[in-house]
C-alpha cells in the first residue's frame, strides 16, 4: 500500500491505496489516523492524482463524481453502513437513526455511530452528512471544525448545539 498526502483548505490529508483502488482518505492526525509504517510513500500514482483533482473540485464547491475505485476495509456491519453513506447525496443528510433504521427495526444509533466514525475514507464516503436526531451537529473523527466547513460548503443546514 503506497500514500501521498494532499494538503485541502481545511487541513493536510492522507490518501492511501494501491494502483487499482483507494482504502483510505483521512485528515493528518484524526482519531482512528493509521500509522505511516503501514503505507510507502509514492506520489506518483496516477490514482492519486484522480482523488487530488477530485477533492479540487469538491473544495470548489463543485459535486464531482467519483470515476476511480475504492475499497475501504471493514466488518461487515461496517461496510454496510458505509455502503448507506456512500449513497448519501450531496447537499443532503441522514441521521445515525433514520441509517440504522434501513439496516434493521432493531438496529442503534449507536452502533451506526461507531461505524460512521471509522469510515476510512473521509468526504469521498461522507459521514460528515450525518447528523444527529433533528439536524443536531455531531462529533466527526477529523475534528468537529472540519465537519462544519464541509457542511457549510455543500450549504447543508445544521442546529449547532
Amino acid at each position: 500500500m503506497y500514500f501521498t498526502t494532499y494538503a485541502s483548505p481545511i487541513g493536510e490529508m492522507l490518501i492511501a491505496g494501491d494502483d487499482e483502488s483507494i482504502c483510505r482518505v483521512s485528515f493528518c492526525g484524526q482519531k482512528h489516523f493509521p500509522s505511516y509504517d503501514d503505507f510507502t510513500r509514492k506520489d506518483d500514482l496516477p490514482i492519486f492524482d484522480d482523488v487530488k483533482n477530485w477533492l479540487d473540485d469538491y473544495f470548489k464547491g463543485l459535486n464531482p463524481k467519483i470515476n476511480f475505485k475504492l475499497n475501504p476495509q471493514g466488518t461487515e456491519f461496517r461496510l454496510k453502513v458505509w455502503k448507506i453513506l456512500s449513497e448519501i447525496s450531496y447537499g443532503e443528510t441522514l441521521t445515525y437513526g433514520e441509517i440504522a433504521s434501513m439496516i434493521s427495526d432493531t438496529m442503534s444509533a449507536q452502533a451506526v455511530g461507531g461505524a460512521v466514525g471509522h469510515n476510512p475514507i473521509a468526504i469521498l464516503i461522507p459521514c460528515h452528512r450525518v447528523l444527529g436526531s433533528k439536524g443536531k451537529l455531531t462529533g466527526y473523527a477529523g475534528g468537529l471544525d472540519k465537519k462544519i466547513e464541509l457542511l457549510k460548503l455543500e450549504n447543508i443546514k445544521f442546529l449547532n448545539i
